[in-house]
């Protein structure tokens, strides 16, 4: 299967949301009756998000007024039609789908980082990797392989893309499939793919079933790279910014702490995943940081339009807040 540009299929699912979506969104003159605004959070079940669950658990967005619910779900591709029609408040997505989607028209504003590489292949939260039998050891050898992605089009072929050029290869041949990451450590144990970009936790649970890694693809793209964000409509910026600022205050905070707490980050993986406890010690970690690299965020753009994702130079200045 070979990977197609994404074209008007994410318009037709925002005007198709927006048509029924009734004010679903949290966020208006509505409170609750401790006089909190409740708001509505969409993220996927990945070890990136804890943050925003100890944000939570901490009171920081209860102390600036916010009621916050945490809705799992699809990744960036799947939660920008949703914020965009109102049925979520916030959400978190990878910045590639963010800059898509607002070269796309798509009213949508970055308003706080989610997480950063750590610039180190060996520690970092990410990586390119293949099955136990497999004779590829580097992403050079991957010529024609077919590679699992959570998306087409996105931070995930552009960076393995990257990465196999970095490595002397030509990704010309590459053959992305979609997959949802938990089913990446399976689909590489049966032979269903050549290769696969795994994120934590099944990160670990593919290395714990004899996966190698072949390169660390967010590093190899950029070692300050934001991988994703937090962002929500422009329309809630206008109509409510005090509630964006108090959510924008609340996560900052959250990743500090996460940041300086990473015990406690890990322990909170049971309020959200299944993983075994035990691997909790084996477990790689993203950066948690405020800020957005500039330069990072430019150099992904940049290989998103030499790989024909995006037509022209994303505007970034008015995707970030």
């Amino acid at each position: 299967m070979t990977a197609k540009k994404t074209g008007p299929g994410v318009l037709a699912a925002v005007a198709a949301l927006t048509l029924t979506a009734t004010a679903c969104g949290s966020t208006g003159t509505d409170t609750t009756e401790d006089g909190l605004t409740p708001v509505t959070v969409g993220v996927l079940p990945i070890t990136a998000v804890a943050p925003l669950y100890l944000g939570v658990e901490q009171g920081f967005f209860e102390e600036r007024g916010l009621d916050v619910t945490i809705e799992t779900g699809g990744g960036g591709a799947t939660t920008v039609p949703r914020v965009v029609s109102g049925e979520l408040d916030f959400a978190f997505g990878n910045v590639a789908s963010l800059i898509i989607a607002r070269e796309q028209g798509l009213p949508l504003t970055v308003v706080a980082n989610g997480m950063t590489t750590t610039g180190d292949a060996a520690t970092d939260y990410s990586a390119l990797v293949v099955g136990a039998d497999s004779d590829v050891t580097s992403a050079a050898d991957l010529d024609g392989a077919t590679v699992a992605i959570d998306n087409l089009n996105n931070i995930g072929d552009t960076s393995v893309r990257n990465s196999v050029r970095v490595a002397g290869g030509d990704p010309a041949d590459l053959d992305f499939i979609e997959l949802a990451f938990p089913d990446m450590p399976g689909a590489l144990d049966n032979g269903q793919v050549d290769a696969a970009w795994v994120v934590e936790p099944f990160l670990t649970i593919a290395l714990e079933q004899g996966a190698t890694e072949i390169a660390g693809n967010f590093v190899d793209l950029h070692p300050e790279l934001s991988i994703a964000t937090y962002f929500t409509s422009d329309d809630l910026i206008g109509s409510d910014p005090d509630t964006v600022d108090a959510f924008t205050e609340a996560m900052n905070e959250s990743l500090a702490f996460a940041s300086d707490n990473p015990e406690e980050t890990a322990q909170n993986l049971t309020a959200y995943t299944e993983i075994d406890p035990a691997l909790f010690d084996q477990l790689r970690w993203p950066r948690f940081r405020a800020e957005i690299d500039r330069d990072a965020l430019e150099t992904l753009a940049d290989l998103m339009v030499t790989d024909g994702i995006v037509d022209a130079d994303p505007d970034l200045d008015s995707l970030i807040r």
